[in-house]
């Protein structure tokens, strides 16, 4: 295991972590947390794991992704 890799591993377990306390919290199995616990958790989660309401997609050209529905059977 490269030395990379062992940073990546340790990055994502600590992330983990985080999540971890906040869903402890949010389903009522950890009490109150601080609000600067809060405010440090926050940080370290925008550091490591990317806002999906920042993602945009979109098509060919900068358009709107058009989606279609495909059924596949299986004869046999």
């Amino acid at each position: 295991m490269t030395k990379l890799h062992q940073e990546d591993v340790r990055r994502k377990i600590q992330t983990s972590q985080l999540i971890n306390v906040l869903q402890g919290h949010a389903f009522g199995e950890i009490e109150e947390l601080s609000a600067s616990r809060l405010k440090a958790i926050e940080i370290l989660l925008r550091k490591s794991v990317p806002d999906v309401s920042a993602i945009e997609l979109t098509g060919m050209g900068g358009g709107p992704i058009q989606v279609a529905a495909v059924e596949w059977t299986v004869k046999g």
